[in-house]
C-alpha cells in the first residue's frame, strides 16, 4: 500500500545522521521530528529562531509560546536556543545546516523545485524557502506523487514559479524514494506493495529503474 504522511516522515527520518543540524519545512517535513531513530543526536532548526526542536507536544501539554515556522506548537529539547530571525537566516545562509526537508508542489527531473505559489491564488510570500534552497547542499523533498487531479508532480519541467533551480537531491513520496542525478529520477525504493509499473505510470519526468527495486523498510 502507498504510504501516508506519517510513513513518508518515517522514511525521511532514516536519512538523518548523528550530529546533523536539520531544517524542517512546513507540512509533512515537520512530522520527521517525531521519528528520529533511537540513539541519534539531531538538532532541528526552525527559521523563526529555534534550535533544538523536539517532537510535537501531547494534547494538554502545548505551550503557545513554542511554535515552529508553520505556527504549530512544538516541544524543545534540553539546551534549546531561541534567537531572532536574522540570526536564524545567518545560520541557513552560512551553510550551517546539513539537511533541509521541504514540501513541494512540483519537482523537475533536473532538481528544480516549485513550492511557494500557484498563479491566481493568494499567497503570503515565499518565506524562507528561497534562502533554504539557495544555501542548502542536501535537500530532500517530502511530497505526494500526484496532485488532486491525478497528475504527476515529478515532471520533466516545472510549470509553477520556481523556488530554486537544480537543488533537490532526493524525493520521498507515498510511492517511492527517488534520487535526482544527471537529469533524471533514479528509483531507489518503492513503498510496500507498490509496483514499479504504478510508479512509472505516475512519473512524468525521466525515470531510471534498476534491475531490482527493494521495498522500503519502516
Amino acid at each position: 500500500m502507498a504510504l501516508d504522511k506519517i510513513g513518508i516522515a518515517k522514511r525521511i527520518a532514516q536519512e538523518l545522521r548523528d550530529g546533523w543540524y536539520v531544517n524542517l519545512g512546513i507540512g509533512i517535513p515537520t512530522l520527521v521530528a517525531n521519528y528520529v531513530p533511537e540513539g541519534l543526536n539531531v538538532e532541528f532548526q526552525s527559521e523563526n529562531g529555534v534550535l533544538g526542536m523536539g517532537p510535537f507536544p501531547f494534547e494538554g501539554e502545548e505551550d503557545a509560546d513554542l511554535i515552529n515556522a508553520g505556527k504549530q506548537t512544538i516541544t524543545v529539547k534540553p539546551g534549546a536556543a531561541f534567537f531572532d530571525s536574522a540570526t536564524s537566516f545567518a545560520m541557513i545562509r552560512g551553510k550551517h545546516v546539513q539537511l533541509t526537508v521541504l514540501g513541494a508542489m512540483e519537482v523537475s527531473e533536473n532538481g528544480d523545485i516549485a513550492n511557494w505559489k500557484i498563479p491566481g491564488k493568494m499567497v503570503k510570500g515565499m518565506g524562507g524557502a528561497m534562502d533554504l534552497v539557495a544555501s542548502a547542499e542536501n535537500i530532500i523533498v517530502a511530497m505526494m506523487h500526484s496532485n488532486k487531479a491525478g497528475e504527476s508532480k515529478l515532471l520533466k519541467t516545472c510549470t509553477l514559479p520556481l523556488t530554486g533551480v537544480a537543488c533537490v537531491k532526493k524525493v520521498v513520496t507515498e510511492l517511492a524514494v527517488l534520487e535526482i542525478q544527471h537529469g533524471a529520477f533514479h528509483l531507489l525504493e518503492r513503498a510496500p506493495g507498490v509496483s514499479v509499473e504504478e510508479i512509472m505510470a505516475k512519473t512524468e519526468g525521466t525515470l531510471v529503474i534498476p534491475p531490482s527495486v527493494p521495498e522500503m523498510t519502516l
